[in-house]
């Protein structure tokens, strides 16, 4: 069955119908995101490809009132009243020091890691953003598939989310995706898409 398409059903879950959820001051319905889901969530998105399986990808779930008080801070002002709404918010880094997991992560090129530990971060930011960015896709149609919805954006201080959440390690803040169940009574018309004809080529 691996190689069958989805059903129609599956597809409009995932792309079709899927909304993203971001109006003031609340989009979400009142009902509660439990960590067992969060952990399902992300045992999906992780199996993902990203560059010989680097998995820079670090998420930080907020969901205590302790956290989202100080994401709260961090948030553009915008942007503050639907994430403190929202019942979890997850905080996509990026792991600068990725190389050091590779041994376990490309255990068939046991040199991996001297591909990436001689970099500066500068240097190295550019994977990592890369990788993490499609692992944060993946944990948005991992949510959706779920039964999750999502509202992912930027609006926030980059700065002060890697002092907040990421202290004393070697992880930068990418992007910021609230979760929930979105009431579908507040989502926006759908934007207008890119035909294949003005986006793609096939040469």
């Amino acid at each position: 069955m691996r190689h069958m398409p989805l059903s129609q059903d599956a597809l409009n879950q995932l792309f079709l119908e899927a909304h993203t959820h971001n109006a003031n001051p609340n989009p979400w319905l009142p009902k509660d995101v439990p960590d067992a889901l969060l952990e399902e969530v992300w045992n999906l998105a992780r199996m993902g490809p990203t560059a010989a399986n680097n998995s820079p990808g670090r998420i930080v779930f907020v969901r205590s009132a302790e956290a989202k008080a100080k994401l709260n801070e961090c948030m553009d002002e915008g942007n503050k009243p639907k994430t403190m709404a929202a019942p979890a918010t997850a905080i996509v880094g990026m792991d600068l020091a990725f190389y050091d997991h590779l041994p376990t992560l490309y255990p068939i090129a046991p040199t991996a890691k001297s591909w990436f530990d001689w970099m500066n971060d500068e240097q190295i930011a550019p994977i990592a953003l890369r990788n993490s960015s499609l692992q944060g896709a993946y944990l948005i149609l991992a949510a959706r598939a779920l039964g999750l919805d999502c509202g992912p954006m930027s609006g926030f201080d980059a700065a002060k989310v890697d002092a907040a959440f990421f202290a004393g390690t070697k992880i930068k803040s990418n992007f910021i995706i609230n979760l929930g169940y979105g009431d579908d009574s507040k989502v926006y018309p759908r934007n207008p898409r890119l035909s294949f004809a003005d986006a793609c080529k096939i040469v």
